[in-house]
C-alpha cells in the first residue's frame, strides 16, 4: 500500500511539472549528484522528486552551495504531494555542516530556496540534537562534501512556524548568528540577494539575506555599499559560521558609492567599513590599464547590484584582515624553521 501511495505521488508530480531542456551548470550537477545518494541512502521519494523538480530548482539556484533537508518516505506517504513552494523551503543555498549548525543560538534564521522564507533554528548549542521549525536532524549527515550537505529529517518543515512558536524564545525579535536582532517581516535585501545568486556571488547574497548587518527594514539604514567576492574564492569560508559577521561587514562601506564616484577616486584614498578598524586602501595598478583595486583587490564586476540606496560591486578576490604582530611573527618563525630544514638536505 505504502509502495502504491509512492508511485502514485510520483506520478501526479511528474504530471504536475514541465520540465525544460537540461542545463550543464554546476548546480544542476549537484542538484542530480543529490537525487543519486538520496536513493542510495533510503530517500527514495525525495529523489524521485528532486530528479522531476530538478530543471525548476536550478533556475532558481546557481550556486555549487547546497543543503537539502530531505523528509523520509513514510513523510511523503502521510503528508501527501508537496507543492513546489514546500519543497524549496527543504533547500538552502548554503554548505551548512553539523558543527556549524550545532553552533547558531536559538532562533537563528537560515535562508531556503523558498523567496522570503527562512528557517528557524529550534534548538541550543547545547542540545544533543539540531531541530529546525521544531523538526530533528539526522544526527549527523547523510552526505557532505564540503559543497553539498544533505540532512535527513522525518516530517516536512511547517513553513508557518513562527518565532513566537519556539519554545525556546526569550526576547520579541530572532537572534541572528552574529548576534543582532532582526523581524522576518521586511527583508531589504531580497531583491539584491537574488540578483548576486544568479550572477555566482550567492554566498554573499546569503549573507545579506541572513541580514549579518543587523536591519530588518529600511529604517536602520542610510546607503551601503557591499564589495562582494564571487563563490569561486569564497570556498575556505563555506561552513566557517563564525566568520560570516565579519566577511560581511569588513565588505561594506557605510554609504552609496557607484562605479562612476569610484573611478574618480585617487591613489591612497581610503574607505571606512562597518567592521570596526577594518579600512580599505584604494589604489591603481602599475599596468598600462591603470585597474582600480582595494587593497590590491581589483573590482571586476562594477554595478553588480544599483538601487537607491545600495550598490554591489563584484570583486575577484577577499578582503583580508591584516595578521597581528604576533601572529606575523609566528608565521616568519615557521617560515625560518621550514627554510632551514630545506638548506640542511644540500
Amino acid at each position: 500500500m505504502a509502495i502504491t501511495k509512492l508511485l502514485l505521488i510520483s506520478l501526479v508530480l511528474l504530471s504536475l511539472l514541465s520540465l525544460s531542456s537540461s542545463h550543464t551548470t554546476s548546480s544542476s550537477s549537484t542538484v542530480h549528484r543529490a537525487a543519486d545518494i538520496l536513493s542510495n541512502s533510503g530517500y527514495l521519494s525525495m529523489s524521485l522528486t528532486l530528479q522531476l523538480v530538478s530543471k525548476t530548482l536550478t533556475r532558481a539556484h546557481h550556486s555549487p552551495f547546497l543543503t537539502i533537508f530531505s523528509p523520509s518516505d513514510s513523510a511523503f506517504v502521510s503528508s501527501g504531494q508537496p507543492s513546489l513552494s514546500l519543497l524549496e523551503f527543504h533547500f538552502s543555498p548554503l554548505s551548512l555542516p553539523l558543527y556549524s549548525l550545532k553552533k547558531l543560538p536559538c532562533n537563528s534564521k537560515i535562508p531556503t530556496l523558498s523567496p522570503g522564507h527562512s528557517l528557524v533554528i529550534t534548538s541550543s548549542p547545547s542540545d544533543c540534537n539540531v531541530s529546525l521549525n521544531g523538526v530533528n536532524l539526522t544526527h549527523k549527515p547523510i552526505y557532505n562534501d564540503g559543497l553539498l550537505v544533505i540532512y535527513g529529517i522525518n516530517e516536512f518543515f511547517n513553513p508557518g512556524y513562527g518565532v513566537s512558536d519556539s519554545p525556546f524564545k526569550t526576547d520579541q525579535d530572532a537572534i541572528s548568528p552574529c548576534g543582532f536582532s532582526f523581524n522576518d517581516s521586511v527583508n531589504a535585501f531580497e531583491e539584491a540577494s537574488g540578483v548576486l545568486r544568479s550572477k555566482g556571488y550567492s554566498l554573499m547574497g546569503s549573507f545579506l539575506e541572513l541580514q549579518l548587518l543587523g536591519f530588518s527594514d529600511r529604517s536602520g539604514i542610510a546607503e551601503l555599499t557591499v564589495f562582494a567576492p564571487f563563490d569561486g574564492v569564497m570556498m575556505d569560508y563555506v561552513g566557517n559560521v563564525s566568520e560570516y559577521s565579519s566577511l560581511l561587514l569588513r565588505h561594506t562601506v557605510p554609504c552609496k558609492i557607484s562605479w562612476s564616484d569610484l573611478v574618480g577616486f585617487d591613489e591612497g584614498d581610503v574607505l571606512k567599513t562597518l567592521l570596526n578598524g577594518f579600512k580599505i586602501n584604494v589604489t591603481r595598478s602599475d599596468g598600462d590599464d591603470d585597474a582600480l583595486m582595494l587593497n590590491g583587490v581589483v573590482i571586476s564586476s562594477p554595478n553588480l547590484y544599483y538601487s537607491d540606496w545600495l550598490v554591489v560591486h563584484g570583486i575577484h578576490e577577499v578582503l583580508v584582515v591584516p595578521a597581528t604582530p604576533k601572529e606575523a611573527a609566528e608565521s616568519s618563525s615557521q617560515m625560518g624553521g621550514e627554510i632551514a630544514s630545506d638548506r640542511s638536505e644540500f
